[in-house]
């Protein structure tokens, strides 16, 4: 075990990173009943939401393993909860049409992407990003995933909550306006539940973080799930639930649905446009960000490395999971969780991967975990992630400004390509600027400038969907 995953080299044990890779699943388990219920748009959409429980499952599971066993690496991979979304609204807004788009068009959609990504790959010039973007990018995409990760944190316990004024029904024009009728960001009721067990959460991990206790995180999510079953918030009855299955039912996987004849729909090209464009930012910045955490890219050279490495099986999990019958398979920003437990290796990978193939037999035990118990550790490792913040230079506003748009755009419009396409755009043109004036030099790698153009275009012709 210790030759296989350099356990000594790393400075882990097999202990360690085993409650390393459990505290990812732990948090990341979510995904098992809040994929299929997006993805069936809660049974608008005929997918079938035990069939695409086991694909996410298997999805999860197969391709975790892989991330671990190949590449050494403690990134754990999931169907990513932003194109689960996007690929449900394609379907739904299109239902009505002439020419509906179709769950199948969508799988086809991905797997299409997915067939592009191992293209960029394999020649390598999605590890090029690597060289390309500045490390001030690199750190302000850590902290702006530390804050999407609160962000998530904070909206799935009811922390934090999205509504609107009364008498917001006519539209804002005004500074006025917007601060009395336009969507507003609120704090929960303290008297919901959901709320009180985040804040129990909190307040346990917080703690045994204090007294330097391991496994600080995953306790924590065993005492908040203690103190929901003691406050009568598990419901019970989801294990006798008919669509709950103690023994997995194969067949009913919706593996290869394509449809290959509607390839030249209208909307497919967008949407293939848009799920590489989205899956490329997303994924990059996720495995940097937990690279960087990890202490992976210390060793700048090993670390791009081992980072181009996963690019693959990341870009393979895209077109296995959507031959498996789910939406974009990709690298999740709660593995954060699991380093930040001291995971440092592939088994903490495995160990993640294997939970996930053991939940297919666990279906009904899975809903008993209440979205609070994850939510609170969430949170706690958005406070991690955002002590890269010290190494950006704010007083160089060629520096400060991008990596200040990477950090907010990220977790304000809820989607991490939107934050690096904002510091990418923004840092070439303030460089070049800059070099134009003479005051410094700054790198502008050439890539930088092949970004900065198809961002243009996507967001011209694409807009901000997705």
């Amino acid at each position: 075990m210790d030759r296989f995953f350099k356990l000594k080299q790393n400075g882990t044990t097999v202990r360690t990173e085993i409650m390393a890779g459990l505290t990812t699943f732990m948090a990341m388990a979510y995904i098992l009943t809040v994929n299929p219920n997006t993805l069936t748009a809660f049974g608008q959409i005929d997918m079938g939401w035990y069939s695409v429980f086991l694909a996410t499952a298997l999805a999860a599971g197969i391709f975790t393993i892989a991330m671990g066993l190949f590449i050494n690496f403690p990134v754990a991979l999931a169907p990513g909860m932003g194109l689960n979304a996007y690929f449900a609204s394609v379907v739904l807004s299109s239902a009505s049409t002439d020419h509906p788009f179709t769950w199948e068009m969508g799988l086809t959609a991905v797997f299409i992407s997915g067939l592009i990504f191992i293209l960029l790959t394999v020649t390598k010039i999605r590890q090029m990003l690597l060289d390309a973007i500045p490390d001030s990018l690199k750190h302000a995409i850590t902290v702006g995933i530390g804050l999407f990760i609160t962000i998530i944190g904070l909206k799935n316990s009811g922390l934090m909550t999205v509504g609107v004024e009364a008498g917001s029904d006519i539209p804002a024009h005004t500074f006025t306006d917007v601060l009395s009728f336009e969507t507003v960001i609120h704090l929960g009721s303290l008297h919901n539940t959901d709320v009180q067990l985040a804040l129990i959460g909190l307040l346990l991990i917080g703690i045994l973080m204090v007294l330097n206790v391991r496994g600080a995180i995953l306790l924590g999510i065993v005492g908040t799930t203690i103190a929901a079953i003691l406050m009568g918030a598990v419901d019970f009855n989801s294990v006798s639930a008919s669509e709950a299955k103690w023994i997995p039912d194969f067949t009913q996987i919706n593996f290869m649905k394509f449809d290959w004849e509607g390839i030249l729909h209208t909307g497919i090209i967008s949407a293939i446009a848009t799920f590489t464009f989205v899956e490329l930012f997303d994924t990059f910045g996720t495995l940097v960000g937990t690279a960087t955490r990890a202490g992976i890219m210390k060793d700048p050279q090993e670390g791009k490395k081992r980072v181009g490495k996963a690019m693959l099986v990341d870009a393979v999990a895209v077109t296995g999971g959507a031959m498996l019958g789910t939406s974009t398979t990709t690298a999740y920003v709660e593995s954060a969780a699991g380093v930040a437990e001291g995971g440092r290796t592939g088994l903490t990978a495995v160990t993640t991967g294997v939970c996930f193939l053991l939940a297919l037999f666990l279906a009904p035990v899975i809903a008993l975990i209440p979205g609070s118990a994850t939510a609170a550790a969430l949170i706690i490792v958005g406070v991690l992630m955002v002590q890269s913040i010290k190494e950006i230079d704010f007083q160089d506003m060629v520096v400060a400004i991008p990596a200040f748009l990477t950090v907010t755009m990220m977790p304000f419009t809820y989607n991490i390509a939107n934050g690096i396409s904002f510091g990418v755009v923004f840092y070439v043109v303030l460089a070049f600027v800059a070099n134009l004036l003479g005051k410094k030099k700054y790198d502008i790698h050439w890539l930088m400038w092949v970004l900065f153009v198809l961002i243009i275009l996507r967001y011209v012709f694409l807009g901000s969907a997705g």
